[in-house]
Parts: structure tokens; C-alpha cells; sequence
């Protein structure tokens, strides 16, 4: 038995070794429709080569690859490569209508992809409809050839996706969304690398399992890739080494329960030490809006210890916090530092040339006839800075760099326009009704940037991961309530704040990241909550060129998918 275990383990060594060597310079996404049974039955969903999750792209930092999209679905689809700052090369970027106008059925784009200073776990997905909900998987970057990890080098290596399953088609949800005006229908199951769990029926045979030998350490890279929700994440009488988020490592943080929010990738250490048996890792939705049905259900994966021995069962399950516990999850989530070495320095921008407060608002517009969905009869909509963003009919990096006027607007406010007490129990219903437009920020480049996003309680307050495209940028501050612009940014952390692309404002409460526009191009920036963006929490900053020619935006590629 204990051979049968060394060659067991040797094995899996050497398959994450190959793996290591796996990175290679160009990928075949082909996006078609496969059938998949879940929940005891079976529907067809959208896949890139007929893999749910996706396949995983393994690289070292610093490579160029190339992913050759095949589109053999019905729907238009693009793809995002989300945390890749791609430099100076937005036009592989992936949001539809902003970077780029979708890749039809039948059509081919090849997307150069250009990593930079990521390192650690990142991910793709769709970013067109809500196709992502099954089209995504995970980026592995590994450090460049001949360099090491900042923590001692784990035995394995084990990306951790999180998800959400509806048993309708997702599209059918989406459409049912925008013609009601109301909430979409919630999701039937969470679920763990494309599996709900043996907690679900029909789903005990395929639960995922980790297999660990005892005393070994495992890096899982969890990603965050639910459609509507934050989500709790433990392992039963396991604690969590968080050493890295959103590729940026960050300073040891050891914790029980961790908190992600959607869009977000977070690296831990798992240690084998507890006795051999089977344990549940566990799943379940972080929830704060009031009034507002969500899935109670819990995802589970089991974590099982090679040995011989009869193991517990069921297995013991994590204690995950309440549904509504903000303090379980803005407690982890402030607790996080960059790592900030010698090693690895971080660059914080002090002389600040840019200052914006932008509020991020669910709204409503009136029906007629009251025949909407929505509260009182009205269409559910979100907003920033009381705009509520319109997709152009042709992409804005388009427009922008060939001067076609009449496709976007540059006159986002940079503050509030109505200032008001934000997070008030109860506001008047007027400040509710935002406006549409589709409106932009542009910047100069290498100017510095603070942006406080601002959380308002205008019908529901709720959590927002906030995710921008082209750039990771410094947390440096966060809290309950409304921004004090005096006091608050005494306060705000300039030693090691922590480097992030997407970063959940807490309900009722307010974030501050800071980051240099050194990228020229259009850069999206949105509510990775699926429905909030559909109703238009987003908006994009555009970043000048600048003087030297290494300093400007390159040219589009020749296979750019028409408008």
C-alpha cells in the first residue's frame, strides 16, 4: 500500500510538471454547444471544446499566445481575458460593443493575448449575453522559467472553479430578465468545477474529489466564476493560507473561511494534516440585499486522504457564515495586504492627479401601465454616477480610434451628481430613475488615478465587485456608509494595500483604488454581478496616448469581427 501511494503521488507530480511545461504559444477555442446532464437532466449549453469547465491555458509570465476562436454556436460570442492587462493591445480584450463588436456564428477572430506582470491564477470566460455562464475557465501563470513562487513550492496544484447551474437554458433566463424587467430566476445549484455536489440529487457519483496524501501542501486556485453572487468558501477542519489574489501575491493570511466575489481569483494553501478521511469543501452564497431571493443551496466537493481506513460519512461539513453576514465577509476581504518585498515592490501612487467619486446604484424605469417586473410596476436598471450605460451599435475602441463621432459620450460626471444621504434607510422615490447614456471618462496618459466607489441604498444596497479592464489597481481603503472625503483618506493604506482587478464595495459602504493610466486604449469597467450589468452598472475609461511610440496604442489586427 504505502508503494501503491509513493507512485500514486510520483505520478501526480509528474503530471504537474508536464503541466508546468504545458504553456505553449498558440490555443484552439472552438465555442459550440454540447449536451450536459445535470440535477437528473440534460440540456445543451455553450462550451469551448465541448469542456465544462473550459480548458485551462497555462503560462509563465511575460508570454504572448495566441487563441484562434471558432464560433459554431448560434449566438454571437466574444471572449475576455479577465486580468490581463493586455499592454497597449486592447482589441484581444473581449467586451462586445466596447473593445470589440462579437464574433458571429460561423466566424473566426484570433485573440493575441499579452501578459505582463501577472502572476498566479487568472481566468477567461464570455463577455457577450450571458454566455459565460458555462463559457469560461481558468488561467494558470506561472512564474518566469527559473524563478520560484514567494512560499515554499506546494506538492500539487488544483484550480478550484466556482459556479452557478440553471436547469432552464441560460439564454432563456437572460431574454425572460429583459422582457419582464424584473429579477432573473435564480440559479437550481452552485457548483464546484462544474458539479453541484452529492448534497444534490443525482450528482454523488459525479461530485468533484481531491485526493491528498497527508502532511503534503496543495495550492488550490479558486476562482470566483457565479454569475449573480459573492460566495463563502471553507473546508471542513482545514484552515486557508491566502497567498495570492487576482495574480498579485499578497502577504500570508490564514483563515478558515474566505470570501470571493465573482470575477475574483484567490490562491490558497491547503495542508494535509488533519487524520485521514473524507472531508466536505463546501460553497455557499453570500447575500446582503434586502428582499431580493437568492439560492440557499450549498456546493460541495470532497477532500479524501489516500490511506486504508473506513472514512466518515457522510463527511463533516464547514460551518460557512449566515447568508447576510457583512461582517464575515468585508472582515476577510479588508484583511488582505500585498505581499510588498523586496522581491516583489509595489508602486502605490501617491501624487494623485485624477480624484473621482463615482455612486453605484440598482434604479428603476417606469413601465407604462405599471407592467413591468420591478418594484411598483417599474423596470429594474442600474447605474454609475446616475447613468445607466447603453451599449453603442459599433465598438467604442473602434470609434475612438478611427474618429467616428456620435458613438460614445465623454461627459461622465466625475462626482455625484445629486448628493444625498446614499445610504439612507429610506430615500425619495425621485432620485430612483437614473439616465441612459453612453457616456465615458477619458484620461491622459501616465495621469494618476483615485476613485472612490460609492454604494447607495436606492432600492436595494447590496455588494458590488467592481472589475476594470486593462489595469489591476491598489485597494487602499474601504467602509461602511458614505465616504468622508475629509476624514477617510487619512486612514487609507499606502504601505501595502493589495493589487486587484476586481474588488466587491460592501453593501451600503464605500471602496477607494488608486492605479496609474500607463495602458493607453478602452478600458471596460463594470458590476461583475451578471444582472447589474445587464442593467447597466458600467461604464469605460479611455487612456490617451502618449508621446514616445512605445507609449501609444498598437494597431488592430486584420481579422477584427465586423460591426
Amino acid at each position: 500500500m504505502r508503494a501503491s501511494k509513493a507512485l500514486c503521488l510520483g505520478f501526480l507530480l509528474f503530471l504537474i510538471g508536464v503541466l508546468q511545461c504545458k504553456a505553449k504559444a498558440r490555443y484552439t477555442f472552438v465555442v459550440e454547444e454540447t449536451p450536459y446532464t445535470r440535477l437528473c437532466s440534460t440540456k445543451n449549453i455553450l462550451t469551448v471544446n465541448g469542456q465544462f469547465p473550459g480548458p485551462t491555458l497555462y503560462v509563465h509570465k511575460g508570454d504572448t499566445i495566441t487563441v484562434d476562436v471558432y464560433n459554431k454556436a448560434n449566438y454571437n460570442i466574444t471572449i475576455h481575458w479577465h486580468g490581463v492587462k493586455q499592454p497597449r493591445f486592447p482589441w484581444s480584450d473581449g467586451p462586445e460593443y466596447i473593445t470589440q463588436c462579437p464574433i458571429q456564428p460561423g466566424a473566426k477572430f484570433s485573440q493575441k493575448v499579452i501578459f505582463s506582470t501577472e502572476e498566479g491564477t487568472l481566468w477567461w470566460h464570455a463577455h457577450s449575453d450571458w454566455s459565460r455562464a458555462t463559457v469560461h475557465g481558468a488561467i494558470v501563470i506561472y512564474p518566469k522559467k527559473y524563478s520560484s513562487y514567494p512560499f515554499p513550492k506546494p506538492d500539487a496544484e488544483v484550480p478550484i472553479i466556482l459556479g452557478e447551474w440553471w436547469k432552464k437554458p441560460i439564454m432563456e433566463v437572460y431574454h425572460e430578465m429583459l422582457r419582464s424587467g424584473g429579477d432573473p430566476n435564480i440559479s437550481d445549484a452552485y457548483t464546484i468545477n462544474g458539479q453541484p455536489g452529492d448534497l444534490h440529487p443525482c450528482s454523488k457519483q459525479d461530485t468533484f474529489k481531491l485526493k491528498v496524501e497527508q502532511g503534503k501542501t496543495y495550492l488550490l486556485r479558486i476562482i470566483n466564476a457565479a454569475m449573480q453572487d459573492l460566495l463563502f468558501f471553507s473546508i471542513a477542519k482545514h484552515s486557508l493560507t491566502v497567498v495570492a489574489s487576482d495574480a498579485s501575491y499578497t502577504k500570508p493570511l490564514t483563515r478558515d473561511i474566505i470570501t470571493i466575489s465573482p470575477g475574483q481569483t484567490i490562491d490558497v494553501l491547503l495542508k494535509a494534516n488533519q487524520n485521514p478521511d473524507h472531508y466536505y469543501m463546501a460553497g455557499r452564497v453570500y447575500s446582503s440585499a434586502l428582499g431580493v431571493v437568492y439560492d440557499n443551496t450549498t456546493t460541495t466537493a470532497v477532500v479524501e486522504y489516500f490511506g486504508n481506513y473506513t472514512p466518515t460519512s457522510p463527511p463533516p461539513l464547514p460551518q460557512l457564515p449566515y447568508y447576510n453576514d457583512t461582517s464575515a465577509s468585508v472582515n476577510f476581504t479588508g484583511s488582505l495586504r500585498s505581499l510588498a518585498s523586496k522581491e516583489y515592490p509595489i508602486n502605490v501612487p501617491k501624487d494623485i492627479t485624477n480624484r473621482f467619486v463615482y455612486t453605484i446604484s440598482v434604479n428603476s424605469f417606469p413601465c407604462p401601465n405599471n407592467s413591468c417586473a420591478g418594484p411598483n410596476g417599474t423596470r429594474l436598471a442600474a447605474s454609475v454616477n446616475n447613468i445607466s450605460f447603453v451599449n453603442p451599435s459599433i465598438d467604442i475602441l473602434q470609434a475612438y480610434y478611427y474618429g467616428i463621432n456620435g458613438v460614445f459620450g465623454t461627459r461622465l460626471p466625475s462626482f455625484p451628481p445629486h448628493i444625498f444621504n446614499f445610504t439612507a434607510d429610506v430615500l425619495p422615490l425621485n432620485l430612483e430613475t437614473p439616465k441612459r447614456g453612453t457616456e465615458v471618462k477619458v484620461l491622459k496618459y501616465n495621469s494618476t488615478v483615485e476613485l472612490v466607489f460609492q454604494g447607495t441604498n436606492l432600492l436595494a444596497g447590496t455588494d458590488h465587485p467592481m472589475h476594470l479592464h486593462g489595469y489591476s489597481f491598489y485597494v487602499v481603503g474601504w467602509g461602511l456608509g458614505n465616504f468622508d472625503i475629509k476624514k477617510d483618506p487619512l486612514n487609507f493604506n499606502l504601505v501595502d494595500p493589495p493589487l486587484q482587478n476586481t474588488i466587491a464595495v460592501p453593501k451600503n459602504g464605500w471602496t477607494a483604488i488608486r492605479f496609474r493610466a500607463d495602458n493607453p486604449g478602452v478600458w471596460f469597467m463594470h458590476c461583475h454581478i451578471e444582472r447589474h450589468l445587464s442593467w447597466g452598472m458600467d461604464t469605460a475609461f479611455i487612456v490617451r496616448n502618449g508621446a514616445p511610440p512605445n507609449t501609444q496604442l498598437l494597431a488592430p489586427p486584420p481579422d477584427m469581427p465586423p460591426c
